[in-house]
């Protein structure tokens, strides 16, 4: 078992939720970034969005490994300073894009 933080762009909640059932079922321990209530950040003030995002990175931190979800390869700015900070820790790096090849990054 490991312990798998998802990464990405939260427009790709839908792939990440699916994603992390699988890993689940696979027997998994998998930890998903909180997504803002419908998608809308501006319920939120900017020290909670802050607040939220500093959690994420406490999930990268006491993980074994982060799966990157990068839907059609698009890898955003925040995704990839999550995986430069996973990277910094020695986390093992795994893309959603590659899953099903088993392709990992270190």
């Amino acid at each position: 078992m490991k312990v798998i933080t998802v990464c990405g762009s939260l427009r790709f909640q839908r792939e990440m939720e699916e994603i992390a059932l699988k890993l689940e079922l696979e027997g998994n321990c998998v930890l998903l970034p909180i997504f803002p209530i419908n998608g809308d950040k501006d319920n939120y003030t900017e020290e909670e969005m802050n607040i939220l995002g500093k959690m994420h990175y406490e999930r990268i931190k006491i993980s074994d490994a982060i799966l990157v979800v990068n839907v059609d390869n698009y890898i955003g700015s925040s995704t990839k300073s999550e995986i430069e900070y996973a990277k910094s820790l020695n986390k093992e790096i795994m893309y959603y894009m590659d899953f099903s090849n088993n392709t990992n990054d270190k």
